[in-house]
C-alpha cells in the first residue's frame, strides 16, 4: 500500500484507479494531437512531399502547428471548466432545480 500512497492516490483503491484513468485519457489526448497536428499541417504545408522540406513548408509547418496546438489548448480549457461548473453544480445541490 505504500507505493500507492507514494503517488497520492492515498489507500482509496478507486481513487488509484480514477487517478490511471485520468493518465491514460491524457496520453490518448496527446498521442491525438500529434495525430491531428501531422495530418492537418503536413497535408496543408507540404503539397508535394519530397526528401526535406523547404524553408517555407517548415515555417509553413511550425506556424500550423503552434495555431493548431493553441485552439486545441484553449477548447481543452473550456471543456475542462465546463465540466468542473457541471460538477461544481452538482455536488453543491441541495434541490438541483434550474429556478
Amino acid at each position: 500500500m505504500d507505493s500507492l500512497n507514494s503517488f497520492g492516490a492515498s489507500a482509496d483503491p478507486k481513487s488509484a484507479v480514477m487517478n490511471q484513468v485520468r493518465q491514460e485519457a491524457a496520453m490518448n489526448n496527446a498521442r491525438l494531437l500529434i495525430e491531428k497536428i501531422n495530418d492537418h499541417c503536413f497535408e496543408r504545408c507540404v503539397p508535394k512531399p519530397g526528401s526535406s522540406l523547404s524553408s517555407g513548408e517548415t515555417t509553413c509547418f511550425t506556424q500550423c502547428m503552434e495555431k493548431y496546438m493553441a485552439a486545441w489548448n484553449t477548447v481543452s480549457r473550456q471543456y475542462i471548466g465546463r465540466i468542473q461548473q457541471e460538477q461544481g453544480k452538482a455536488a453543491g445541490g441541495g434541490s438541483g432545480g434550474m429556478f
